[in-house]
């Protein structure tokens, strides 16, 4: 079983018509293996979230709870997960800024394909991540955001955007590192995954970036690999021996000698099954 729900910031269930010629009612949609809640006008309100729940654990989901968002395979651990619909000026700054903000709206949840679960993929890319733990998976948080400003926080890092010739508002967004010398980045996946090889995309609008030389990658078996970078515009690879973690961490980030001070990372990719 699976459950779409829209509620508002006390909680209460949100009512409404999902047209003009149906009876007002919840805005609900439940199915055996997929979910879809579909509504022809209703504008999201400051506060509204959407709770999926479902009727068992550790359980893997393709979603996407807006058009503007590509659908996501994501891991939940428990039963709920609540997705606080971000319409807030700053929120809008790292998105286009049609998302979340039609009066037309298609909800889809539903179970993923073994195939979709058991396939070699980028197991960081979560589209629908949040700055804080919703309690779906992959998750990137890290010890800091620039001014603690939406364009710059860790999620970016992991929602498939590529755009890294400029800086600041969609579609440049990056996790932005606020000149923080012991700044760190970790995507957790909320179980344990084998990994081999990972990708890094640093921000190059130069000259007003600057890059990284360095950077180590840390595991939850205590390993670490130190990786030597450089200031390229595309995507920097990593290989290795298939290993077992449950997260990644970037940190011991050495920059480059230079005038500007803003190296930024602009997305990370993690490769592997998973267990």
């Amino acid at each position: 079983m699976i459950k779409i729900e829209l509620k508002n910031q006390t909680n209460q269930p949100i009512i409404g018509r999902i047209d003009h010629e149906k009876q007002e009612q919840a805005y609900v949609a439940q199915g055996d293996d997929m979910a879809v809640l579909a509504i022809k006008e209703y504008a999201y309100e400051q506060g509204d979230k959407i709770v999926v729940t479902t009727d068992e654990e550790d359980q893997y989901f393709v979603v996407q709870l807006d058009e503007t968002l590509a659908s996501s395979v994501i891991y939940l651990p428990q039963r709920t997960w609540e997705y606080l619909i971000p319409l807030s000026d700053a929120a809008r700054k790292a998105s286009v800024e049609t998302s979340f903000h039609s009066k037309r709206h298609h909800l889809m949840v539903r179970k993923a394909h073994d195939f979709e679960i058991k396939n070699y993929q980028n197991l960081s890319f979560n589209a629908h991540d949040q700055k804080e733990l919703s309690g779906a998976y992959p998750h990137a948080h890290a010890n800091v955001e620039t001014r603690d400003d939406a364009v710059f926080f860790a999620k970016n890092a992991i929602d498939g955007k590529f755009g890294n010739l400029s800086h600041g508002s969609y579609p440049f967004a990056s996790w932005g590192i606020n000149q923080q010398k012991d700044a760190a980045l970790t995507i957790e996946f909320g179980r344990k995954v084998e990994i081999d090889w990972i990708r890094l995309l640093f921000r190059a609008d130069y000259p007003h970036d600057s890059y990284w030389t360095e950077v180590t990658l840390a595991f939850s078996d205590g390993s670490q690999s130190i990786v030597s970078t450089t200031n390229a515009a595309g995507f920097q690879e990593v290989h290795f021996s298939p290993k077992e973690t449950s997260f990644v961490t970037l940190k011991n980030l050495k920059k480059a000698v230079e005038k500007s001070p803003f190296p930024a990372l602009t997305q990370i990719e993690v490769f592997g099954r998973n267990k």
